[in-house]
């Protein structure tokens, strides 16, 4: 079977999310086709969550044009899709002269990217600022405008409004090969996935990792992707969230930052080795290099608080630091963007707002429908709701006063609300990544047995079934003991 769209966007992580959100606004029909069975599987998932102010890039990079624009964007994009957003500030500490003439440079690219209100403190306003940052600082770049969010959170807020507003999302639906039929601007792409054919008048790279493959495939440029490998630490909450830290930045990396949560965690974030692509296996090595260099910007930080170590792979184009975004000049009706690694996240409403740019300037017609919503209600949050509203769940349906993931406060109906939302939860991480089930201390250790059943009966299938994540993570083999 094959469906036909005027714009086809591969890839469900937090760039091609943020374009189907974005272009959602028009009268045109759209589908985003995804590899894996859920939104945010790749970059997006594997992530810290910081929100970069832009004076890091280096002016006149496509980086620097969209960074500082896509941190201002959020603050409207968090009231119109309900994500969670804290803007807390950042400084990027340094210890010594050549630190703090490292630091004006910074503050330099900010200021010719457009970063607000950045300024150079010294030991008594950093400490006032941060009373936890290292004594033996001796000067920060202070910057307002640096934020945090989840991710993914993020990217599942923007696709729920996409489809709300008719965005068609095919998950489990990896793309095999592209035949690209006609010339100029009667180009036509026929995409083959095992989940069915997707034909498109305009096609849209959002691929992440897999970007170099789509557009071999759809015979555009050739570039080659390189796994720049990051490892990550998830410390246990604190009694108050950690403003962003951030050591002097390497050529290839901002260095280990330390950074709060939304929810009240800490996040050491992150390293950046080059590996085989696909490599997601944390290493010792990485999470030492994670703690030692945590140390280093907050001495009292308790590292034996751990709760969980990942590892994910920035979508770096090889050659290149730098994003591709932009129409290609080989195939008319095919728009890139790729190589969207750091800052990625902070970047990603402003993406999303050029490619509505160079698609008009590519002279793609888009009217804007006259019932477009952008505004998307966040679900309830049973452990952030007041005493009444949580009284006032639980009297209508009693499923919100049974407790499942006790380190989070989640309660049943919570879960179920995240498999039935479009598009929902069809794995115990869907389910984690949308609610928090299982992301605690405990890291699921008392609540997976329970999240499983219920996945098992919202999807009508059998707890064998159900999976961890992508095809093929199945969790139980067998009957299961007990099992209501």
């Amino acid at each position: 079977m094959t469906e036909t769209f005027d714009i086809a966007i591969v890839g469900a992580g937090i760039t091609g999310c943020a374009i189907a959100r974005q272009l959602a606004r028009f009268d045109l029909s759209i589908c985003v086709v995804e590899a894996a069975n859920d939104i945010t599987l790749g970059a997006s998932k594997a992530n810290g969550g910081l929100v970069h102010a832009g004076y890091d890039p280096a002016p006149g990079t496509v980086k620097a044009q969209v960074n500082a624009r896509g941190c201002e964007l959020y603050g409207r994009w968090t009231q119109e899709l309900g994500f969670l957003f804290c803007r807390t500030g950042s400084m990027v500490l340094g210890f010594n002269d050549e630190d703090r003439a490292q630091l004006e440079k910074l503050r330099s690219n900010g200021l010719a990217n457009g970063v607000p209100e950045l300024s150079i403190v010294g030991p008594d306003r950093i400490h006032e600022l941060e009373p936890r940052a290292s004594a033996s600082a001796t000067c920060a770049l202070w910057c307002p405008s640096t934020g945090f969010v989840d991710p993914f959170e993020v990217a599942i807020a923007a696709l729920e409004n996409a489809v709300a507003n008719g965005v068609t999302f095919m998950r489990s639906a990896p793309v095999e090969a592209i035949e690209v039929a006609g010339s100029g601007d009667d180009v036509l792409f026929t995409l083959a996935t095992p989940a069915g054919n997707v034909r498109c008048r305009y096609l849209i790279n959002a691929a992440g990792n897999g970007a170099a493959d789509i557009s071999h495939m759809a015979g555009a440029e050739e570039f080659q992707m390189v796994w720049r490998q990051g490892n990550i630490v998830v410390l246990d909450k604190e009694p108050r969230a950690l403003m962003s830290l951030y050591p002097v930045p390497t050529p290839v990396s901002k260095g280990v930052i330390v950074t709060g949560t939304v929810h009240g965690n800490t996040v050491i974030t992150a390293t950046a080795a080059v590996r085989e692509p696909g490599d997601t296996q944390t290493y010792a090595t990485d999470v030492n290099a994670l703690l030692t260099g945590a140390r280093k910007l907050v001495p009292d930080l308790d590292t034996r608080r751990v709760v969980r170590a990942f590892a994910g792979g920035r979508p770096v184009i090889k050659g290149t630091n730098d994003f591709f975004i932009g129409q290609s000049a080989v195939v008319p009706g095919l728009f890139q963007a790729a190589g969207i690694q750091s800052p990625g996240v902070a970047s990603a409403p402003a993406i999303a707002e050029r490619m509505e740019l160079v698609m008009r300037e590519a002279g793609v017609e888009l009217h804007e429908r006259a019932d477009w919503d952008p505004i998307r209600h966040a679900p309830d949050d049973f452990e952030r709701a007041p005493l009444a509203r949580k009284k006032e769940l639980i009297e209508s349906d009693p499923a919100w006063g049974q407790i499942v993931c006790r380190c989070e406060t989640v309660p049943e109906a919570e879960i179920v609300a995240a498999i039935r939302r479009r598009p929902g939860a069809v794995s115990v991480e869907g389910v984690k990544r949308r609610c928090r089930a299982g992301m605690g201390r405990c890291q699921s250790g008392f609540c997976q047995s329970r999240v499983v059943a219920i996945l098992a009966r919202e999807l009508g299938c059998d707890p064998s079934e159900v999976l961890l994540e992508d095809a093929g993570s199945w969790l139980v083999e067998g009957p299961l003991k007990g099992v209501r």
